[in-house]
C-alpha cells in the first residue's frame, strides 16, 4: 500500500477490498508494531499518556471525551494499586453503526497493538476485548490474531524483550445494548447483571474487580499506534477542525452507495452524503439525518454544510456520536421511524431505573396509538414532557436520554407529520401496532 494513503488514512490503510483479513505478516510489512517498539524502547508510561493527551484524540465511542485526560485519572506511582485493567468496548450495538466491525474484521492486529500500548501507558497487566456476541467473524479473526501475537512475543511475558508483560483475553458478550455503557460492561465482564453502576467512584479509580480500569472504544484504541509512531503534529494535521485525526464516517439509508469511509474530522455532511455516498437514490429526497447513530438528534438539509466534528455538530443541535449517519428520506414517515427506534430502546432498557424502564414503553405505546388512529391532541404534549422527564440527569445512565434525542428533534422538525395522525387517523404505512 502506498505510503501516502497509509499516512492519510491510517485506520483503514490495511483494509482489503475483498473482505479478507490482514495477517501479522501483512501488518508488519505496513509498519505494524513499530509504534509498540517505540513506546517500549523510548518512552515511559507517563510520556505515552502525555503524547496521547497532546494529540487531542477524543473517544470515538460516542461521548467524545479526551482519551489522554481519561487515562490521567488512573492512579499511578508507588502508592497506586498494583493491579490495573484495560477493557476494549467492542459491544457495537448502536443502530446504524458498523465502523468497529470493519476494523476488527479487517485489521485486528491494529487494535491489538493499540491495546498493548495503551495498557503500557496505564501499566495494566491484563486486558479484555468485550465483543458484541453477534460478531462471529470478528471473534474468529481476533482470536487468530491474538494467537499470532503471543507466538511472536507481542503478548505475554516480557513483550519483545522489554520489562512489560500483558495478558489479553477475548470475551464475547451475552448481548444487550446497555453493555455499551462502560460500567454496565464492567458488571457483565464480572459475570453480573449488566446494569450501570453509581458514579463516583469512576472506573479509572475502581472499575473491574474494584481495580483501576480504563474502558476505550475500538476505533479510539486503533488510533494509538499511529500517534506514537508518527507523532502528535502529524496526527493533528489529518484533521480539518480543532478535533484531531481522522474519523470513520458511515451512511445508511436511501443513498446510492451506503458504506463506511475514513475521512478528516471536520468533513461536511454534504461531502459525505452527496460525494462519497453518491447522493440520494433516484426518486428520493433528503428530509433529515441523524449524524451519529440512532441516539442523536435529527438535523435537516440546511445543516449539510456543518462540519462533522464534535463542536460544530453540537452547536447545530445534535451530537457527532459514532459519526455514522442514518438518513430520513421523503417517502419514509418520521413518526414510524421514531417508533421503530423507541421500540428498540424500550426493549434494550436494563430496567435499573424507573424513568427508563417504564417511560420508554410508555413513549412507544403513545406513538403506536397515534399511528393507529387512537391518538389525542394532548399526547403530543405528553411526548414532549417525556423528552424532559427522561432527559439528562433524570436517569441512571444515558440510554433513555439518548432515546429521547430522535423523538425530541422529530417533534421539533416534523411536527406536522405527528399532527396529521390526529386529523386523519390510521395513516401508518404497514407499521405493526
Amino acid at each position: 500500500m502506498a505510503e501516502g494513503k497509509a499516512m492519510d488514512k491510517p485506520l483503514t490503510r490495511n483494509i482489503k477490498g475483498d473482505g479478507s483479513v490482514t495477517t501479522l505478516k501483512d501488518y508488519q510489512q505496513s509498519g505494524g508494531y513499530e509504534g509498540l517498539r517505540k513506546a517500549l524502547s523510548g518512552h515511559t508510561p507517563l510520556e505515552i499518556q502525555q503524547q496521547v493527551k497532546d494529540s487531542g484524540l477524543r473517544g470515538r465511542g460516542g461521548a467524545g471525551f479526551p482519551t489522554g485526560a481519561k487515562w490521567s485519572f488512573v492512579p499511578m506511582g508507588e502508592n497506586a494499586p498494583a493491579t490495573r485493567y484495560l477493557v476494549v468496548n467492542a459491544d457495537e450495538m448502536e443502530p446504524g453503526t458498523f465502523k468497529d466491525r470493519l476494523l476488527m474484521e479487517g485489521d485486528p492486529h491494529q487494535l491489538i497493538e493499540g491495546v498493548i500500548i495503551s495498557a503500557y501507558a496505564i501499566q495494566a497487566s491484563t486486558a479484555y476485548i468485550f465483543l458484541r456476541g453477534e460478531y462471529h467473524l470478528a471473534a474468529r479473526r481476533i482470536r487468530a490474531a491474538i494467537a499470532e501475537a503471543y507466538e511472536n512475543r507481542y503478548l505475554g511475558a516480557h513483550i519483545i524483550g522489554s520489562d512489560f508483560s500483558l495478558e489479553l483475553h477475548l470475551h464475547t458478550s451475552a448481548g444487550r445494548y446497555i453493555c455499551g455503557e462502560e460500567t454496565a460492561l464492567i458488571n457483565a465482564l464480572e459475570g453480573k447483571r449488566a446494569t450501570p453502576r453509581a458514579k463516583p467512584p469512576f472506573p479509572q479509580a475502581a472499575g473491574l474487580f474494584g481495580k483501576p480500569t480504563i474502558v476505550n472504544n475500538v476505533e479510539t484504541l486503533s488510533n494509538i499506534p499511529h500517534i506514537v509512531n508518527h507523532g502528535v503534529e502529524w496526527y493533528k494535521s489529518l484533521s480539518r477542525s480543532a478535533d484531531a485525526g481522522t474519523k470513520l464516517y458511515g451512511v445508511s439509508g436511501r443513498v446510492k452507495r451506503p458504506a463506511i469511509w475514513e475521512l478528516p474530522l471536520g468533513v461536511t455532511a454534504r461531502e459525505i452524503i452527496e460525494g462519497h455516498a453518491g447522493g440520494m437514490q433516484d426518486g428520493f429526497q433528503l428530509r433529515g439525518f441523524m449524524p451519529g447513530g440512532a441516539s442523536t438528534d435529527f438535523l435537516l438539509p440546511e445543516h449539510l454544510d456543518v462540519p462533522m466534528d464534535y463542536g460544530s455538530i453540537g452547536k447545530a443541535g445534535s451530537r457527532l456520536g459514532t459519526g455514522t449517519m442514518i438518513l430520513l428520506d421523503d417517502k419514509t414517515c418520521p413518526v414510524e421511524m421514531v417508533l421503530n427506534l423507541e421500540r428498540f430502546f424500550a426493549q434494550e432498557s436494563c430496567g435499573w431505573c424507573t424513568p427508563c424502564r417504564d417511560g420508554l414503553p410508555w413513549v412507544a405505546t403513545l406513538l403506536e396509538d397515534l399511528l393507529a388512529g387512537r391518538g389525542r391532541a394532548e399526547d403530543l404534549a405528553t411526548l414532549e414532557w417525556m423528552c424532559s422527564f427522561l432527559g439528562p440527569g433524570n436517569t441512571f445512565c444515558a440510554l433513555a436520554p439518548g432515546a429521547m434525542e430522535p423523538l425530541q428533534s422529530a417533534l421539533k422538525y416534523f411536527r406536522a407529520d405527528f399532527e396529521k395522525y390526529l386529523n386523519q387517523p390510521a395513516l401508518a404505512g404497514g407499521v405493526h401496532v
